[in-house]
């Protein structure tokens, strides 16, 4: 998760957010590139009273000042539009969640089984046990296997929210009356933290996500000790 003066992403958890990452670094490198030049050029037209009539009138210079932001643009476009495919790949998920907005918590339903659906709501500061974090422990948390491809089926029952955790690279809107889809790989065990994206009332700060991957053997327990329990 997230920590105190962290200036960059947190660390991934899903091969999305690998490839997302990775574009990052490649298009801020494009960046610091165009920067560095746009710099240099200031500082030398400032710091000099020499004129080169060449690049005051060059056919040349204007063809490659053309040309050259065009390739810039394709390299940056090309490998974001892969990712962009990459995300609305959903093949044969291994489980299904409903997860459902509420002002302001969260609900969640896990499809495949008959009966296995509960609320998460945030734990209050009062009642934190040593080690947790304030603002972002739940109650429930949303426990899926790792490893396994897991579809979220994202809506609301009142208000705009917005499901989303950022370690898994997922973000989606949850809007009344209409059903989005999404769907991640935890590629690690761990506990992944997110909140409600999208203003959705006075305890919009409220309502957070916590998944928790697991290994497929402990899902399994853990999914029989929740339908006895039910």
């Amino acid at each position: 998760m997230a920590h105190p003066t962290q200036l960059g992403f947190q660390d991934a958890a899903s091969p999305v957010m690998e490839e997302l990452l990775h574009f990052h670094d490649h298009a801020l490198m494009i960046v610091f590139l165009i920067s560095t030049l746009v710099l240099y050029i200031i500082v030398a037209m400032v710091s000099t009273k020499l004129t080169n009539k060449y690049i005051l009138d060059s056919q040349e210079i204007e063809i490659v000042w053309t040309v050259l932001p065009a390739v810039i643009l394709v390299l940056i476009a090309l490998p974001s539009l892969r990712i962009l495919y990459l995300m609305d790949e959903i093949n044969d998920p291994h489980l299904t969640i409903k997860a459902m907005g509420h002002q302001w918590y969260w609900s969640y339903e896990y499809t495949d089984y008959e009966d296995l659906g509960f609320d998460s709501y945030m734990i209050p500061t009062q009642d934190l046990t040593a080690g947790q974090f304030r603002l972002l422990e739940t109650d429930h948390r949303m426990v899926v296997p790792m490893e396994s491809p897991i579809r979220i089926l994202v809506s609301a029952e009142d208000v705009l929210h917005s499901w989303a955790v950022p370690s898994l690279g997922v973000k989606m809107d949850a809007v009344p009356g209409r059903l989005n889809q999404t769907a991640f790989i935890a590629s690690r065990p761990g506990v992944f933290y997110g909140q409600c994206s999208e203003i959705c009332g006075a305890n919009h700060s409220f309502m957070p996500i916590v998944v928790e991957a697991v290994p497929l053997e402990h899902f399994e327990s853990w999914s029989s000790m929740m339908l006895e329990d039910a």
